[in-house]
């Protein structure tokens, strides 16, 4: 049998035993509302407090089964499960999207919702939530959880993303490019130049990349709104700019403020134009 307690900063800690399943998220009550009374009497709603309005309604749902908890992401929002196990190399790491699923790992499990949290400022924070693993007997099995329920079922807002085609996405594109391509051992991020070269390859227009500055200005713009202004590398690290910079790129990626899919359909039209000449 199985024992699973969920905590993380400002969220009631709530503990599940085999045969439940936990729905997390902005207003999960709403969802369970409509389940079957079967469901409704297996299943627990946690509202994540202070969140972001484009966090879903449910994003994530906990199974725990009589050996395994399984993890179904369902968020439109990005996220990270990492744990910490007996293994060779003794990690993981893993980004979710919607759709997908994760065996949890036995001990302590970290989910890391990105740009999660509303900030007070106005902008956004990441959101981590605990998931610890324990096989318990019989006899140790805990109680229901006390279920809370929010009647909110407000529509999901979009989550924050760059307008495409401008100037600071072709610069997050750039910047975000490695990882984007699966060549995350590049071995540093690209300079002004290449920057301000790949975007007029791209483009065919370039602003006023060519100036330097300029495109410190575009990346800065590009941090507030991958990092929000807590986690903002600008505002918070001493570090060398290339090592923020590197952090920028990989953040991009990782919130999908740019995608793989943006980055093909530019090379696309790049070369359909070379081809016109």
């Amino acid at each position: 049998m199985l024992r699973v307690m969920v905590r993380g900063g400002g969220v009631q800690p709530t503990v599940l035993g085999s045969g439940e399943t936990l729905l997390v998220g902005r207003a999960p009550g709403a969802e369970l509302a409509n389940a079957d009374a079967e469901a409704q009497l297996r299943t627990t709603a946690l509202d994540l407090p202070d969140v972001a309005p484009h966090v879903s309604r449910v994003v994530a749902e906990v199974v725990v089964g009589e050996e395994v908890v399984r993890l179904r992401w369902h968020g439109s929002t990005e996220a990270q499960l990492s744990s910490l196990f007996d293994a060779p190399g003794g990690a993981r790491r893993v980004a979710l999207g919607t759709g997908m699923s994760a065996l949890l790992d036995e001990g302590e499990n970290q989910l890391l919702l990105l740009r999660g949290l509303a900030d007070p400022a106005g902008g956004f924070s990441d959101l981590t939530l605990e998931i610890d693993i324990a096989q318990v007997g019989d006899e140790e099995q805990p109680p229901p959880p006390a279920r809370v329920h929010d009647p909110d079922s407000t529509a999901t807002a979009p989550a924050p993303r760059l307008e495409r085609w401008t100037k600071e996405w072709f610069v997050a594109l750039a910047l975000a490019e490695p990882w984007l391509t699966g060549l995350d051992d590049y071995p540093r991020p690209p300079s002004n130049r290449e920057i301000y070269e790949r975007v007029r390859e791209w483009h065919g227009y370039a602003w006023n990349l060519e100036r330097p500055q300029r495109v410190d200005e575009s990346i800065r713009s590009v941090a507030a709104l991958a990092f929000g202004a807590g986690d903002n590398p600008f505002t918070i690290s001493a570090g060398r700019v290339q090592n923020v910079r590197y952090a920028v790129g990989l953040r991009a990626a990782e919130t999908r403020l740019v995608t793989a899919a943006d980055l093909a359909e530019v090379n696309a039209k790049a070369s359909g134009r070379s081809a016109k000449k």
